[in-house]
């Protein structure tokens, strides 16, 4: 094994995570910025509601997996 410390995940899936996020948010001003620019406000107003339930599903789906690992943990004793 070389000498090189382990790698620090925790660090690794946090940056992960924020680079996500300003990915996502640079999408959705480019995005529905070129619909409205387009297509008018109307239509980019349509592209706002289907993001932001595209977003609360995701944010549904992160609860759910968060609750399940929480479950499993307190079955596990930790």
């Amino acid at each position: 094994m070389s000498g090189k410390r382990g790698r620090d995940l925790r660090r690794y899936a946090s940056s992960t995570q924020a680079r996500l996020v300003i990915g996502a948010i640079i999408l959705l001003i480019l995005g529905d910025g070129l619909v409205w620019w387009l297509y008018g406000w109307a239509t980019a107003r349509s592209a706002l509601i289907c993001t932001g339930f595209g977003i609360l599903l995701a944010l549904l789906a992160s609860a759910w997996f968060w609750l399940l690992s929480w479950i499993a943990r307190r079955a596990k004793g930790d």
